[in-house]
Formats: structure tokens, sequence, C-alpha cells
């Protein structure tokens, strides 16, 4: 059922979205969480791997294990926000959410030890992401301002 609505939907991960990154290889964080659904807000258990800047996941860790492995989802780190426990907003242990520009996702970790390092591991790659995207940004202005002054 599950698939039917992200086929019909248009939620398939776009290959786009995690072609080039080894994800079954050296993840930086890997690990089970609970995901609540983005349409049909149930909650299901996914194996999720950290790397590269991209948070992906799957439904066990066999579905992760090879190059030919297709995500169930995907979320490019360096668009999120904020990433911080949710315990209290949703009355449930071990919460946590990630916010980007259009939405907010909630997870629940086995244990708050659990939680902790993927609310790191989230939140370095969210400061990696931002650094490099500034650290771009100022070559672009440099090269701009090379570019104009040559002209």
């Amino acid at each position: 059922m599950e698939n039917l609505w992200r086929a019909a939907t248009g939620q398939e991960p776009n290959p786009e979205d995690y072609s080039g990154i080894e994800f079954w290889s050296n993840p930086e964080r890997s690990g089970w969480l609970t995901k609540q659904g983005d349409y049909i807000k149930t909650w299901r258990r996914r194996w999720f791997v950290l790397k590269q800047g991209k948070l992906f996941w799957f439904k066990d860790p066999s579905a992760a294990a090879s190059s030919s492995s297709v995500p169930r989802g995907v979320i490019s780190v360096s668009t999120c926000l904020t990433v911080k426990g949710a315990e209290d907003l949703l009355h449930k242990a071990s919460a946590f959410e990630l916010s980007t520009p259009q939405s907010t996702m909630f997870f629940i970790a086995d244990n708050d030890k659990d939680k902790e390092d993927w609310i790191n591991s989230i939140g370095r790659a969210i400061v990696l992401g931002s650094r490099s995207h500034a650290t771009s940004e100022v070559i672009d202005y440099h090269q701009s301002q090379s570019q104009s002054a040559a002209t």
C-alpha cells in the first residue's frame, strides 16, 4: 500500500538525489529510527543512513547493502533548518524533529542516547552543508568581482 501511495503522489526518490553516493559503505551514521509518514501519519521503523549531507531511509539494513539499492526516501540535509528534540510536542520518549522550509519530519530513536547521537550527527551535517554553501557563495562573489574588474 505504501509503495502505491508513493508512486501515486510522485514521492519516489529522484535518482539524482542519491547517485554517486555510496551510502552502503562507511556512512557517517546508520541505524534504526521510527519515522512518521508524510501523508499517512503512521509510524514505521526504518533503517537510516547519513552520508555526504544526505539522510537516506530503507525498509531494513539489507535494503541498503549494495550499489543497486534504492532508498525509500532522501533528505538533503543542506535544506534543513533545525534538528531538535520533540518529546514534549509528540509526548513520546526519544522523539526528535527535522525541519526544512517545506515540512517538519518526526522520528523516534530507540533510546535517548541514540536520539542525541542522531541530533548531533544531523546537526553537524547541517553546519558542514551551510559552510560549504557559504564558501561557494564567497568564491562566486570573488570571481564576479574579478570578472567585473577585468571588463
